[in-house]
């Protein structure tokens, strides 16, 4: 999945997602930025009306996933030749408030070379085509919640 002059890391899991760790994946000796987007489990969600979230259950077909992951990481190669290190982590299972679900981040040489935008790229494209399914449950009961992803959309 990696290569020494661009590490780049990607999974499904149900393991925490550590932030030293993936630091250390994606840094090279010439790192001096790093950029992370995480997403979390809300304890109150709000679409229609304010509800409690209990937990959150994450699924996906991994094989497929983590092909898209790798997409998504090739894409933000294509438009940021900067970046260095890309990691991108997706959580699956049950998943409590405060719970980190997901993890995009890339290094760079400098803030400046487009760390923020590769990272908020890659949480956007990730949404949009990786096969990720999120069960809500409240004390009100559950549902599936539909995201962007949309079932065979290649682009």
């Amino acid at each position: 999945m990696s290569d020494l002059s661009h590490p780049t890391f990607y999974s499904i899991t149900t393991e925490a997602i550590d932030l030293n760790e993936l630091i250390e994946r994606i840094s090279l000796p010439t790192s001096g930025a790093a950029c992370f987007f995480t997403g979390m489990v809300r304890g109150i969600t709000t679409r229609d009306e304010a509800r409690t979230t209990s937990f959150l259950e994450y699924e996906a077909y991994q094989p497929m996933a983590e092909q898209k992951m790798r997409q998504v990481a090739d894409e933000i190669r294509l438009r940021w030749p900067s970046v260095q290190g890309i990691a991108i982590i997706q959580r699956i299972g049950r998943l409590d408030p405060g719970t980190p679900t997901v993890l995009i981040a890339c290094s760079a040489a400098h803030r400046d070379t487009g760390v923020f935008e590769a990272a908020r790229y890659g949480i956007d494209r990730l949404k949009e085509i990786v096969p990720v399914w999120k069960r809500e449950v409240s004390p009100d009961g559950q549902e599936w919640i539909e995201g962007s992803y949309i079932p065979g959309h290649q682009d």
